[in-house]
């Protein structure tokens, strides 16, 4: 899972990626059994030439010696640090690898910002990369990259059309799960099964209620054609 912390530095980094004019992607996995890189860029350049970036993302000095296995494969590499992991381990990184250092907005740079921002912090540079040769075929990283991006697109269709790509079965069973983690009975608003039920009857009788007043209508409405309809024989009557 990832911490609140990672998640900031992947969306910030998206960004400042997006800024620079490259195309990126998160959690790539590289051809030739080189890992799953964190944050992959493409960027074509003015003379036609393609630019990869490779990122990697810690926030703890454990995560940083990690044994997973480093992707920098790249023409430049980066590891993304808050300011206080790179002041712990900044002597133990190579020379050719940069350095992003992320920082939070505070509190009173969100309040003085003339619209929402659409990151919670932003980047610098404390170490420039140096370029290397690119370490693996670059046709199937294009590949790979590629595949990736899909990923993306498809969770993004998925993530818009909801729940209605899931079979009532799979609902159901999504259902029994979460309330197998705990029933509250002191707190059933915070138990999923009661909401769902509570939201159901209310709806049912909504419905309900709605019918009953256009049948009244209705009664009502004929009530009055046959008074009418009525009304002079009664007066011959008379």
């Amino acid at each position: 899972m990832k911490t609140k912390l990672t998640r900031q530095l992947e969306t910030t980094l998206y960004h400042y990626c997006f800024e620079q004019g490259a195309y990126v992607v998160e959690e790539v996995a590289m051809p030739d059994e080189q890992g799953i890189v964190d944050t992959l860029s493409y960027q074509q350049l003015p003379d036609g030439q393609i630019e990869w970036r490779c990122y990697e993302l810690k926030v703890t000095k454990a995560d940083f010696h990690s044994k997973a296995k480093l992707s920098f494969i790249g023409h430049y590499n980066y590891f993304v640090l808050p300011q206080a992991l790179y002041e712990d381990v900044k002597d133990e990184i190579p020379d050719r690898i940069g350095v992003l250092i992320y920082r939070e907005f505070d509190a009173r740079a969100l309040a003085l910002a003339p619209q929402p921002l659409r990151t919670p912090g932003f980047l610098t540079v404390a170490k420039k990369a140096q370029h290397q040769d690119l370490q693996v075929d670059e046709t199937a990283l294009t590949a790979h990259f590629v595949a990736s991006l899909f990923r993306e697109v498809d969770k993004a269709k998925r993530v818009k059309k909801g729940l209605q790509l899931y079979s009532d079965d799979q609902l159901f069973k999504e259902l029994r799960k979460r309330a197998r983690k705990g029933y509250d009975v002191y707190d059933p608003e915070q138990n999923l099964y009661d909401r769902f039920i509570d939201d159901t009857q209310s709806d049912a009788i909504a419905a309900l209620q709605t019918e009953l007043d256009a049948r009244n209508a209705e009664y009502q409405a004929l009530r009055l054609k046959y008074q009418a309809l009525t009304a002079p024989d009664l007066r011959d009557q008379l």
